[in-house]
């Protein structure tokens, strides 16, 4: 495969995130490489039916600031409010000024996986219980997945391209991969681009339970997501949102903005194979990373650093290892891989993008974010995790890998900026 048909290189200028661990990214970073953990016992309902009880809630969270009025902040669910949010902290932090630019020049790719799953689930029991001539009129609108992305335009001015990417665990992911390519295309100059969640009612845990896929080690919550642990028994739900902002090299230059690292390849493909369960090898993984290092003219063993889907589940982590080895050989024993998920858990459809802002901080700092509560090592994920404790080292390349139900599978390159 050729290099992508453009040599517009892109970098990320501007990041916001909205977690379990904070909603500034200091404080999540700081957080991460403490091996802090913001995963405990559901509190936003009596979780005690359930099979588990815990997730990464975002407690105390104020979005007001990112809204232009009150009533504005009321007609949104909440993963919106956490992508309007994680958007302005983001578009803060890379300085842009919307008098000194070409509005039309800057567009939003923002995602979600499920959407507004809480308006769904309360403008449904208006229904049923007093008629539908008592539903919000602001309905539709609170619960699509890209009024985010809407949003975000709307509130800022940006006349670019904008839509909404939806492939599960993948989504933000996809949102920042198919962005790069907006830019690569000269389609856009800056593109502002994540993923929101918000699943954390009862219908959320309920199917995510049903499937069986989540930890039920709800007597300690803060060691249930263990990625490539032999003892993990699932994800731990989050919820949240990240957003970075990516801009083309010579815009960001003569604006003098600051640079996290230059985002190089990106890579989607399918597994084609299951509607949840990974294949089993990792194939598509595989080829994943292939061709997003093959966009980004870079070799395998070139490589430092892959931040990790690794979802705590026991499928998941061998088939991601699997790929991992399949793509890298020898040098995958060489290489530095860990999972955040253990601290955070899984944001869902916001998952990749926070994983790619700690992977943008990595390539920036030589900080290793650790994976967490990996005690026990399982025989069949025997690469280097970068377990427990936060590692500093040269880190010029890094992989973000994430992988979605479906067998939807994207990959993100980024390289220290030179």
């Amino acid at each position: 495969m050729a290099h992508f048909p453009s040599d517009r290189r892109i970098v990320i200028t501007g990041m916001g995130v909205v977690t379990p661990l904070g909603w500034e990214v200091e404080e999540f970073w700081r957080r991460i490489l403490a091996g802090e953990c913001g995963i405990d016992r559901i509190t936003a309902f009596d979780p005690s039916g359930f099979d588990s009880q815990i997730a990464g809630e975002v407690k105390g969270f104020d979005p007001s600031p990112a809204f232009p009025s009150p009533k504005e902040l009321r007609r949104t669910d909440r993963f919106c409010q956490f992508a309007v949010y994680a958007a302005w902290k983001a578009i803060k932090d890379a300085g842009l000024e919307p008098d000194r630019l070409d509005l039309d020049r800057i567009g939003v790719y923002i995602g979600s996986g499920i959407g507004g799953l809480a308006t769904t689930c309360q403008q449904h029991l208006v229904l049923l219980e007093r008629g539908p001539s008592k539903m919000s009129p602001y309905t539709i609108p609170m619960l699509i997945s890209n009024i985010a992305s809407g949003l975000v335009a709307i509130y800022h001015n940006f006349r670019g391209p904008n839509y909404a990417t939806c492939s599960a665990c993948a989504t933000s992911a996809h949102a920042v991969g198919e962005a790069w390519r907006v830019i690569k295309m000269a389609d856009a100059d800056v593109m502002v681009a994540g993923g929101a969640e918000a699943t954390i009612i009862p219908i959320g845990l309920g199917g995510f339970c049903a499937l069986r896929a989540l930890s039920t080690r709800n007597d300690d919550p803060k060691h249930a997501s263990r990625p490539f642990d032999a003892e993990r028994d699932g994800f731990v739900m989050s919820e949240g949102a990240g957003v970075v902002v990516l801009e083309e090299l010579e815009h960001a230059r003569r604006r003098g903005a600051k640079i996290y690292c230059e985002v190089v390849g990106y890579g989607a493909t399918a597994d084609a194979y299951h509607v949840t369960a990974p294949e089993p090898e990792g194939r598509g993984a595989a080829r994943c990373m292939r061709i997003a290092l093959e966009r980004a003219g870079i070799r395998p063993e070139e490589v430092d650093y892959i931040n990790a889907h690794g979802t705590s589940t026991p499928l998941g982590d061998v088939a991601e290892t699997k790929a991992i080895k399949s793509v890298f050989g020898e040098h995958a024993y060489k290489l530095m891989v860990s999972s955040i998920k253990g601290a955070v858990g899984h944001l869902l459809g916001a998952a990749g993008v926070v994983e790619l802002i700690a992977t943008a901080l990595t390539v920036k700092t030589g900080a290793v974010p650790p994976t967490i509560n990996l005690e026990k090592p399982d025989p069949e994920c025997d690469l280097d995790y970068v377990p427990n404790a936060a590692r500093q080292a040269n880190v010029r390349i890094a992989i973000n890998n994430s992988f979605g139900f479906g067998g939807q599978n994207a990959c993100i390159v980024v390289k220290k900026f030179e």
